[in-house]
C-alpha cells in the first residue's frame, strides 16, 4: 500500500506491541496498545488505515519521533519508511489496536516486522484514515479482494446491517489462507483459491459471472491494482453504476514495489479515470 513521510502537521502515535497471533500461514495479527492511543479514535469508517512508521537501520533519530525535525533537519534517505495498513479493529475501552499482516518470508518491510514484533517493542503511526463503510440503505452488498483487503472486508462484515444481503469474494493463496468472517448480514462468502493463477483473475471471473440482485448495490472491491482497474471498468461501464455506490482502489500493484506504486498511483487513476470517461461517453 502506500509508502511516504507522515505529513507536517498530523498527529504521531506511539504504540507498544502487546501481542501477535499467526492466524493463518500468511497472516499475523499485531495488537497495540500504550498510553499513547488514549487519544485514538476509530469506528466511523470499516476501512479505517493507519501509517505505521519504520524507522532506518543505524540511524539516530529524534525522541520521541518528530517528522518536522526529521524533515529539517536529516537528508531524506534517512527519513523513517511507512506502510498502510488497515484497522483490523479498535477497542477503546481495552485501548487496543489491532492490525492484520500479509507475510510473504523475507519480502518487504512491514510482514517481516511483524513476524518478529515482539511484546514492548514501540512503533510510531499516524491516522486513522477512511472513507468506506456499509450503507444501511442499500439493497445488498459486494465485497471483493485478495489478501490486502481481507482485513476490510471482515471489519465491514462486522457492520453489515442485520439480515442485509452480502455478496462476498475473497481470493487467497489456498484453503489454508481462509478465516472465519462473522457478519450480522446474509452472507454468501466464497473463498477463491488461487494457486497458481494470476492475482486477481479469479476474483475478476468469479463477479463477471455473478448476476446481480439488483443495481442498488454498495461495492468495495480493493486489493492489487490490475484485477481493481479491470473490475472498475466492468462496474462502471459494464454494469453502469455510478462511483457513489463504488468505493474502490488498488491498495498495491503487482511488479512495482510500494514506493514505486504510491509515486505512480494518481497519474495512473487519471488515466484509469480518462479511459473509463471515453468509455462512457
Amino acid at each position: 500500500m502506500a509508502t511516504e513521510p507522515a505529513r507536517k502537521g498530523r498527529r504521531l502515535t506511539r504504540g507498544t506491541v502487546l501481542r501477535t497471533e499467526r492466524i493463518t500461514p500468511h497472516m499475523i495479527r499485531v495488537v497495540i496498545g500504550g498510553e499513547d492511543l488514549a487519544g485514538f479514535s476509530a469506528g466511523e469508517f470499516t476501512d479505517h488505515y493507519v501509517k505505521l512508521l519504520f524507522t532506518r537501520p543505524g540511524v539516530a533519530y529524534p525522541e520521541p519521533l518528530d517528522m518536522e525535525r526529521i524533515r529539517a533537519e536529516m537528508p531524506r534517505e534517512q527519513w523513517p519508511t511507512t506502510r498502510t495498513y488497515t484497522v483490523r479493529a479498535w477497542d477503546p475501552e481495552a485501548v487496543e489496536l489491532t492490525i492484520d499482516f500479509v507475510h510473504h518470508g523475507d519480502k518487504g518491510l512491514a510482514g517481516p516486522w511483524a513476524a518478529g514484533a515482539r511484546p514492548g517493542e514501540e512503533i510510531y503511526f499516524s491516522g486513522p484514515g477512511g472513507a468506506y463503510a456499509p450503507r444501511a440503505d442499500a439493497g445488498w452488498h459486494l465485497l471483493a479482494g485478495d489478501e490486502s483487503a481481507l482485513p476490510a472486508i471482515a471489519a465491514s462484515l462486522e457492520r453489515i446491517p442485520p439480515d442485509a444481503h452480502v455478496r462476498v469474494f475473497v481470493e487467497v493463496a489456498g484453503p489454508e489462507e481462509e478465516q472465519d468472517l462473522p457478519t450480522p448480514g446474509d452472507a454468501d462468502v466464497v473463498w477463491l483459491h488461487r494457486g497458481g493463477a494470476q492475482v486477481g483473475d479469479l476474483l475478476v471471473e468469479a463477479v463477471r459471472k455473478l448476476e446481480f440482485p439488483s443495481d442498488d448495490v454498495h461495492a468495495f472491491v480493493h486489493g492489487e491494482a490490475t484485477f481493481v482497474k479491470t473490475l472498475r471498468r466492468h462496474l462502471r461501464v459494464e454494469r453502469g453504476l455510478p462511483m457513489e455506490r463504488l468505493s474502490i482502489s488498488g491498495y498495491w500493484r503487482r511488479g512495482r514495489d510500494e514506493d514505486g506504486w504510491q509515486s505512480s498511483k494518481r497519474e495512473w487513476n487519471r488515466e484509469v479515470e480518462e479511459e473509463e470517461a471515453q468509455a462512457l461517453a
